[in-house]
């Protein structure tokens, strides 16, 4: 394979649903949520590298720069900064602008947790096959469970050994629809992860969210470049009609594979999720900080530099941040942007 692979990491969005840590310039990718790294430097340091591999884009908005800067420590990369946010087309769109039309770009979130590094590098070699025939590919996570919090995708025709065909994008399932595609097999949940050829994306772009693209790439041609960055136009880039990569390519295009993979995905969308990847106590409980639990099972607390004393509490979260303290049943963590956008 003589086609160059650019990692494109992004960066952008607030993570609300992990309020009070995550919000603003401290938003979740950049906070140390399952270990000393936090899951910026997690994906940074999984990204693969070698001959194959271009040092990767990572895409920001102007509020989270500096953050990017001083997480990156000895990496090599550069950055490519939205103005403001206009969803995850617009965004990948910048970075299709920029690449070269033989550029294969994999475009990965930073805020997600693979535990089987090992896995995804293979996945990602099944995708540059395919996404080398011009498949536009979407890495698929094989369900352990019935979830109902992620979107699945319906695998159709064996591509060799590499994938299959997508037949069908499903959007979040009530639980006895995820119940019936886990029995069946062939479904796997959307992660987010993409590999293709930028021309090809671009053609794409230009035939199924042509303002989109063309917003994207005026952006780009009138930037400005500050040393390893080059932000975007604000006047071009807000012309771009906001949407979901999903909605504005996957699910329209005729050429769209799957590469299903189990490797440990996690995409620690809720306190619960980091509650059940956290390493716990003999009573299931997950702490951090100074905390004092009497006779409390399953709980997670973040103590945030206070000192926070649980007595008979079980399967609750405790997260302090500065002068805001979240307490809620962990099975209501969907809930927390009620909080959020209170507090706003």
């Amino acid at each position: 394979m003589t086609n160059m692979i650019q990692p494109v990491i992004l960066c952008g969005g607030a993570g609300t649903r992990l309020w009070p840590e995550s919000r603003g310039h401290r938003a979740k990718q950049f906070l140390p949520l399952t270990g000393a790294q936090s899951l910026f430097q997690q994906t940074l340091a999984r990204t693969p590298a070698g001959a194959a591999f271009l040092p990767p884009v990572i895409l920001c908005g102007d509020a989270h720069v500096a953050a990017v800067r001083d997480q990156m420590g000895a990496h090599q990369a550069s950055l490519l900064v939205e103005p403001m946010p206009r969803n995850t087309a617009a965004a990948i769109a910048l970075a299709v602008a920029r690449a070269d039309a033989d550029t294969l770009l994999l475009v990965m979130p930073s805020d997600h947790v693979i535990a089987d590094v090992a896995a995804f590098h293979a996945a990602i070699a099944k995708g540059a096959r395919l996404a080398l025939q011009d498949w536009i590919v979407t890495f698929g996570i094989t369900p352990d469970a019935p979830e109902t919090g992620f979107g699945y995708i319906a695998s159709g025709a064996a591509l060799g050994d590499d994938g299959f065909t997508v037949d069908r994008f499903i959007e979040k399932p009530p639980l006895a629809n995820a119940e019936a595609m886990l029995a069946a097999g062939g479904y796997s949940w959307n992660a987010g992860i993409f590999l293709f050829r930028a021309g090809r994306m671009r053609d794409a772009m230009l035939t199924h969210c042509r303002a989109i693209f063309e917003a994207a790439d005026r952006a780009v041609a009138a930037g400005r470049i500050d040393g390893d960055a080059l932000y975007a136009d604000a006047v071009h880039f807000a012309e771009a009609p906001s949407d979901s990569i999903d909605y504005a390519v996957m699910e329209k295009d005729d050429r769209v594979a799957i590469v299903p993979a189990s490797m440990g995905w996690s995409d620690l969308g809720s306190w619960q999720a980091v509650h059940t990847l956290a390493p716990k106590d003999a009573a299931v409980n997950a702490v951090t900080g100074d905390a004092f639990l009497y006779d409390s099972h399953g709980n997670l607390v973040r103590a945030g530099g206070k000192r926070v004393s649980l007595v008979g509490m079980d399967n609750v979260a405790v997260i302090v941040d500065g002068d805001d303290i979240l307490v809620m049943p962990l099975a209501r963590s969907q809930d927390v942007r009620a909080a959020a956008k209170a507090r706003e």
